[in-house]
């Protein structure tokens, strides 16, 4: 399997760390402050959970794939049902089923072990572009 989170220069600007990943799964985490996070509303902007969603959504897939196929987001329906506030927020992915060119991904966001979004997604398989 090879590397998720190498020279992903968009997870570490919004501070996303890898948890745990393999198998069709994936964890991942990002530590939410208000300073870097927050929108004029007080709360995570919507855009970081979604962000964090769909890293870990492709992370989960690409532990299924080999080193010649990459995947790319075709869709996400992503469902806000908490504010989000200051403190670790936790993403759990897993692959629902892969086909040959298409793939369904779910995903849980919690936060202090309350579920605070969720999203299903497809994402698109293809052959890598060459070196």
């Amino acid at each position: 399997m090879r590397p998720f989170d190498q020279d992903f220069a968009f997870a570490r600007a919004l501070g996303m760390k890898m948890v745990e990943r393999g198998e069709g799964r994936c964890t991942m985490a990002i530590d939410i402050n208000a300073e870097q996070h927050f929108s004029p509303q007080r709360a995570a902007h919507g855009g970081v959970a979604y962000s964090l969603a769909d890293s870990a959504m492709g992370g989960a897939l690409t532990s299924l794939l080999p080193d010649d196929q990459w995947c790319a987001t075709l869709e996400i329906k992503f469902n806000y049902h908490v504010r989000v506030a200051e403190g670790r927020l936790t993403c759990e992915a897993a692959v629902v089923h892969r086909g040959k060119r298409i793939a369904n991904v779910e995903a849980r966001l919690y936060q202090d072990d309350r579920l605070v979004s969720s999203a299903n997604g497809n994402f698109a398989i293809f052959a890598a572009p060459a070196a």
